[in-house]
């Protein structure tokens, strides 16, 4: 996390581009950086975990740590819906200026769990994968995928947009999200594993 937090400053300190057509060395290792962090952050909190801890829950209306990371499954490609709405877009530069927020304040205000947002139905957790373990191997293969175009991609992602209720972002900054949302609900399996009553084995 310590190597995040130092690439998140260093984020912070690019400037949005209007003309380029690709993203920036600086750009495509933070975002690559970003990805992998988050997914191997999932699969070590959740390994070796015991049937009883992937379903215990803090209280009836809370997430499992089990729903947590089908959430994550389930968000990994919805997300990455925005995406591709993106890039059927034509760019568009003359846009730019509705984007208010950097790539630092979104992977800060997505990560920060201060406040709480009911998730719509359709990322609701349900067994939609049918067990945790399909889940799980559902979310690495599309991170993999994910992983892949942002490594090799040469699209105009800053001059493509997507609306979302807080403003405005720019398709690499939908990736940004994407991962963000991910450590969001990591933090959210570290919480219910800190719970008193959760199982020890």
């Amino acid at each position: 996390m310590k190597k995040l937090i130092l690439s998140l400053a260093v984020l912070a300190l690019i400037s949005f581009k209007t003309a380029d057509t690709t993203l920036s060395p600086e750009e495509r290792k933070f975002a690559i950086d970003h990805l992998t962090q988050s997914k191997e952050h999932l699969l070590k909190s959740i390994k070796g975990l015991s049937a009883d801890q992937l379903n215990f829950k803090a209280s009836p209306t809370s997430w499992s740590v089990a729903e947590c990371a089908e959430h994550i499954a389930i968000s990994e490609g919805m997300i990455w819906g925005m995406v591709e709405g993106g890039l059927k877009q034509p760019a568009n530069p003359d846009k730019r200026s509705e984007v208010k927020m950097s790539d630092a304040q979104i992977v800060g205000m997505i990560t920060d769990r201060t406040n709480k947002v009911k998730t719509q139905e359709m990322f609701e957790p349900s067994n939609k994968f049918g067990s945790h373990d399909a889940a799980v191997k559902d979310f690495v293969l599309k991170r993999d995928t994910h992983l892949e175009y942002v490594k090799t991609t040469q699209d105009d992602l800053r001059n493509r947009y997507s609306t979302l209720p807080f403003g405005t972002i720019d398709t690499y900054q939908v990736i940004l999200f994407l991962s963000s949302h991910s450590e969001r609900h990591i933090k959210q399996i570290e919480e219910v594993m800190a719970n008193a009553n959760f199982p020890k084995k």
